[in-house]
């Protein structure tokens, strides 16, 4: 993995080359960013650049043996530990580093919905359990085989339980020439122990334009499909890609039709849109739903003044200021909001899609026609 193969971030990797050329690497550095903002790419390029055997300026060469092993992920002193799910036949994180690899070769753009779906999870919770912290130490006890540097990347350190606090005096006394890379996304779920014993990189969220030149490049998108999913993925490029996947480029208007039948109490039109979506499939209801989720903020902020702050595609911005201006104040974005999110919950455990959207959208009349607000929820008046 090198740096250029990084979609974005290059005040960051310019910042990390700094760190080699000046010597200053910590021994133990946390990436901590959002999903989706390549993160765990990141830490694999920066590693492959500390022990290229000819660095460039500005990348790893991509050609010395050390390279080419690492292009594979098949170097002998780089080390991965990540979630899994354990049984009788997987103990430990390299009982699945096949399945690691492959999915890494294949784009090491993903999240843990991608990992699990990889793996035998039947009802287990994945985990980075203590057999694998004793297997991270006996490793990293020996000496390097090849490079100067051993390496060991941990992604989603959120889910080592104390039993990684195991892992604290290699940490912070490690053997010499070894660096550990945390790779995280959720602060306040990492030990503080391990916390406090790292250097922080903070990897911002992809801008909207980095995504939308992205999908046009790679996919072919028009320009106002790559900024509809864009808003949507919101700074997330593997949100962006799964997006493009399941291509649905209807949303907004989809969603300003919804709204408007709540709006009309129009309830056979109801109805018949309940039958339609209910037909989509999973993936496109969950992608309908954090439309109208991130659209519904977008006009949070409209009817907040807030104008210069949105960032809606031209025609989706349109509708929004149709909506916020005859349909639509605070109180009820909120409402609606609010009920988009726990549908979106029960989407991702298996609700029935047919009934569930049929209680969404009552509640849609009930909260636009009737403007009956959930309790707690004072009403203001346009």
């Amino acid at each position: 993995m090198q740096f250029k193969n990084i979609i974005g971030q290059e005040s960051i990797k310019q910042q990390l080359i700094q760190t080699v050329a000046e010597n200053r690497i910590s021994h133990a550095q946390l990436f901590l960013s959002s999903e989706g903002s390549g993160a765990l790419p990141m830490a694999i390029a920066y590693a492959q650049y500390i022990n290229c055997l000819d660095k460039q300026a500005d990348d790893s060469c991509g050609e010395c043996s050390s390279c080419r092993k690492y292009e594979r992920y098949i170097h002998p002193d780089l080390h991965f530990s990540y979630p899994f799910f354990a049984s009788k036949d997987v103990r430990i994180a390299v009982d699945v580093l096949d399945e690691w690899r492959s999915m890494m070769l294949a784009d090491p753009y993903f999240d843990m919905d991608i990992w699990r779906s990889k793996l035998s999870a039947e009802n287990k919770q994945a985990n980075i359990n203590i057999a694998e912290c004793h297997d991270i130490i006996k490793k990293l006890s020996y000496k390097a085989f090849e490079a100067q540097t051993k390496v060991l990347i941990m992604w989603l350190p959120e889910y080592l339980d104390k039993e990684g606090n195991s892992l604290l005096k290699i940490i912070e006394e490690p053997p010499q020439n070894t660096l550990f890379i945390l790779v995280a996304n959720n602060q306040e779920q990492i030990l503080s122990t391990l916390l406090s014993r790292t250097q922080i990189v903070k990897i911002p969220k992809l801008p909207h334009a980095t995504v939308e030149s992205y999908l046009m490049d790679e996919y072919g998108l028009s320009e106002n499909q790559a900024t509809e999913y864009s808003f949507l993925a919101d700074g997330n490029l593997i949100e962006a890609k799964q997006l493009v996947a399941n291509t649905q480029n209807e949303n907004a208007d989809k969603f300003a039709e919804w709204l408007r039948m709540g709006y009309g109490n129009r309830v056979l039109d109801l109805t018949n849109f309940v039958d339609q979506i209910a037909g989509w499939g999973r993936e496109n209801q969950k992608n309908f739903l954090k439309y109208g989720i991130s659209f519904l903020r977008e006009c949070s902020l409209l009817l907040s003044g807030a104008e210069d702050l949105v960032k809606l595609p031209v025609s989706a911005m349109e509708t929004a200021k149709k909506l916020s201006t005859h349909v639509l104040n605070l109180n009820m974005a909120d409402a609606i909001i609010s009920e988009l999110e726990k549908a979106h919950y029960h989407i991702e455990r298996n609700a029935n899609p047919k009934i569930l959207f049929l209680d969404v959208s009552l509640q849609l009349v009930k909260i636009i026609k009737f403007k009956t607000l959930p309790k707690g929820t004072q009403y203001i008046y346009s």
